[in-house]
């Protein structure tokens, strides 16, 4: 059955105008990735390295209100830091936009869930300007292929969840790649588009996406095909030109509320990393961008005659060589830094599916059914074993893991997971395979893989990653009088969790005097104690986190 839809998007983001076919398999599709977006942004607590930071300094703004007098004393919304973190690590508009949700929805939400819930729209931000840029470069139909590749790239899924700022910085590199590739056609909406784009790039991630939007306009100013379009060179220009007042506003107010700061944080974002961390990044690739990097290569080498000729090409090389040169020199070894490289190769992974040798496209597709296939079994018997306690080794090896001997059974997710499941088996049964279908394949079997896996593992995973029974547990232990708790072997994640869930801050800072403060809180190492700070200190408290029984905490109290 198809149906026609007229594109209301004439005369503002997209090409001309026309009808399109959809099938009844892309409506599934496209409410498949509504779950994709959906499931996992919320029902459980900030986990780390990323998502405790982000809630630590979410918590600090809730604390101290925009308009209070003591948040601009101390720079708190112009350079906001958390508890383990005294370092500014990014410019705060991510921030900003995840208090803002916390306000909104903490009546109905937890704060954690309700400020990842930005995180949502984030990324449908980007997959729409992911989706126009695919369009615009190719043609019509190419965009819907674009976003199919996007969500299925292995790298993408945990991040795209995760409460931290590279999420929003993803957002304003898409719009400016899309502006990028309507400059041509609509120079002046380009304009305005690349503008927000690094306003948004810059305010959410720093200096380094910045930076790999404005080299590559000033590679793709080099191009004849732009020098003879002054219209899109201007338009170029002038994008770039409006935003700077945006981030030198920012970069002068964090020098007047919070300068040292300031320029603290402006130091390690110009550090390069020698070596550089290029062989680390390729390596990551070759699973990461999974598949939207094997369809980019093999488009690259198709269209091998014209690549260093036609515009698509010309783009889509030029971001992601700039990218990774950037951030094989400027960033650490994480694989969220390699999230813009997912843009441009997704972009010219769609319009190549059409050209893959048939051969090929069915090896994919079957690779594709085969992988998340057993991956979706196995979300199925892991969640049995932990109900049943069978097969006995899973069941071993996943409790050793969660440090769960069983799991509460859900008949809303338990539900969830057998439609999705249901729906994925009617999709093989049904599958003609065709080169686009190896795509719609993919994203498919990753949309379902994933909502199955958080529909039926969630409570596994939240028990090993979660700190906040155990925070909660150690602030009913806190005598009623104390001035402040020096910290010894705490990591950075776990003291911002303990800002967070239990609203502590630890005191880093060894005095000469050990008494200085009358807590003590101790992070021991598996199988090895650390030795009293001195005489006159007694336990009050001691815990541990569930996972494996490896990290425990002892609370020390100076008598």
């Amino acid at each position: 059955m198809q149906f026609y839809i007229d594109h209301d998007w004439q005369e503002n983001m997209a090409t001309p105008r026309a009808k399109v076919g959809e099938r009844a398999k892309t409506h599934l599709l496209i409410l498949l990735c509504a779950i994709w977006l959906c499931v996992g942004l919320v029902g459980h607590s900030p986990w780390k390295p990323f998502e405790s930071q982000s809630a630590s300094i979410i918590q600090n703004l809730i604390n101290h209100p925009f308009l209070s007098l003591d948040s601009w004393t101390n720079g708190y919304w112009i350079a906001p830091t958390s508890a383990g973190h005294p370092l500014l690590e990014t410019p705060p508009l991510f921030y900003w936009a995840a208090t803002g949700f916390a306000h909104l929805l903490s009546p109905l939400l937890p704060t954690h869930d309700a400020a990842r819930l930005s995180v949502g729209l984030w990324m449908l931000l980007t997959l729409i300007m992911t989706g126009l840029s695919g369009r615009e470069l190719w043609n019509l139909g190419v965009g819907r292929q674009t976003n199919f590749i996007f969500i299925g790239c292995l790298g993408l899924v945990v991040s795209a969840h995760t409460m931290m700022p590279a999420v929003a910085a993803l957002s304003g590199i898409t719009m400016a790649f899309y502006a990028l590739a309507l400059a041509k056609r609509k120079p002046m909406r380009a304009m305005w588009l690349l503008c927000t784009g690094l306003l948004v790039a810059f305010l959410s991630g720093g200096v380094v996406p910045t930076l790999m939007i404005v080299l590559s306009v000033s590679c793709l100013l080099l191009l004849p095909s732009i020098r003879q379009q002054k219209v899109a060179s201007r338009a170029m220009i002038i994008g770039t030109i409006l935003a700077l007042p945006g981030i030198y506003l920012w970069c002068w107010l964090c020098q007047q509320w919070a300068p040292g700061l300031w320029h603290a944080w402006w130091e390690t974002q110009w550090q390069v990393q020698w070596p550089s961390n290029h062989g680390y990044f390729l390596r990551t690739l070759a699973w990461y961008a999974w598949p939207a990097l094997p369809f980019a290569m093999w488009g690259i080498w198709r269209f091998r005659h014209s690549v260093l000729t036609t515009y698509r090409f010309q783009l889509g090389l030029i971001f992601f060589g700039i990218a990774f040169i950037l951030i094989g020199f400027l960033s650490d070894r994480s694989e969220v830094s390699a999230l813009p490289l997912l843009v441009p190769l997704t972009v010219l992974a769609a319009g190549s599916i059409e050209t893959l040798k048939r051969g090929a496209a069915g090896a994919l597709n079957w690779f594709g059914l085969i992988l998340f296939g057993i991956l979706i079994a196995l979300a199925w018997i892991g969640w049995w074993a932990m109900l049943n306690g069978t097969p006995v080794r899973f069941y071993q090896r996943l409790s050793y893991l969660s440090g769960l001997q069983t799991i509460p059974f859900s008949l809303l997710y338990g539900a969830i997971a057998v439609a999705v499941t249901l729906i994925w088996l009617s999709i093989v049964l049904r599958s003609k395979h065709s080169n686009r279908s190896s795509a719609t394949n993919w994203a498919i079997g990753m949309t379902c893989a994933w909502t199955v896996f958080m529909s039926l593992w969630l409570p596994m995973i939240e028990a090993a990653r979660t700190y906040q029974p155990l925070f909660e547990d150690l602030r009913k232990h806190l005598p009623a009088h104390y001035n402040c708790i020096h910290a010894q072997n705490i990591g950075a994640s776990q003291a911002d969790l303990l800002h967070y869930h239990a609203g502590i801050r630890l005191n880093y800072h060894i005095p000469s005097n050990p008494t200085h403060c009358n807590l003590y809180l101790i992070e021991d190492q598996p199988g090895k104690r650390h030795a009293l700070p001195g005489e006159g200190w007694q336990v009050i408290w001691e815990g541990e986190q569930t996972r494996q029984n490896k990290e425990s905490f002892r609370l020390l109290q100076h008598r």
